[in-house]
């Protein structure tokens, strides 16, 4: 019996130093690491320019209108970042808090040739390159004498010009197709 155990131990012995040599083969063959990966995503940055056909800057408070009016307005928009991108713009129309459907006040000349409608958003043709400003969307506005009638005498007309853009690098869309650009934000 005391041979048993002694061969016992021996075994036993053997088979600790083997899988300790076993462990240090096996960590030369495997090991552990970790990577951190930074991603930074550019912003796009834009300005809206409202300005009138006497090159200032179109008055923060409004101008007094009657009905039949034409304003002078010429809105564009300049890219400010560092980065190309897609551009699309929207024209609020209201009364006071109330807003309206566009052809109850306002007549604008939207500039065609730039800028195309799809739905309620004119899109910019183009991509609009870091420090470039669009042609105007549009330049004067007329206010709609049929439709502004005693109901609308001390009431505040508003129209609002929202703009959005989305990168263009990494987005590709074909000719006049921006609106197909992918990341379009939510309404």
């Amino acid at each position: 019996m005391k041979k048993f155990k002694i061969r016992l131990t021996v075994i036993s012995v053997i088979a600790i130093v083997l899988s300790l040599f076993m462990q240090e083969t096996v960590a030369f063959y495997s090991t552990v690491g970790k990577a951190d990966n930074v991603v930074t995503s550019g912003n796009v940055k834009l300005r809206i320019h409202e300005m009138t056909d006497q090159g200032t800057e179109f008055p923060g408070e409004g101008v007094y209108i009657m009905p039949g009016d034409v304003v002078s307005k010429e809105v564009s928009i300049e890219n400010i970042c560092e980065h190309p991108f897609y551009l699309r713009v929207r024209i609020v129309y209201g009364v006071d808090s109330e807003v309206l459907p566009a052809d109850d006040c306002f007549k604008l000349n939207i500039n065609e040739e730039y800028w195309q409608r799809v739905g309620d958003w004119y899109y910019y043709n183009a991509v609009l390159q870091p420090g470039e400003t669009t042609p105007v969307v549009f330049s004067h506005v007329e206010i709609v004498g049929s439709k502004v009638d005693k109901d609308y005498i001390g009431k505040t007309l508003m129209l609002t010009v929202k703009a959005q853009a989305v990168q263009s690098e990494n987005n590709p869309v074909s000719g006049t197709d921006t609106f197909k650009a992918s990341g379009w934000p939510e309404e």
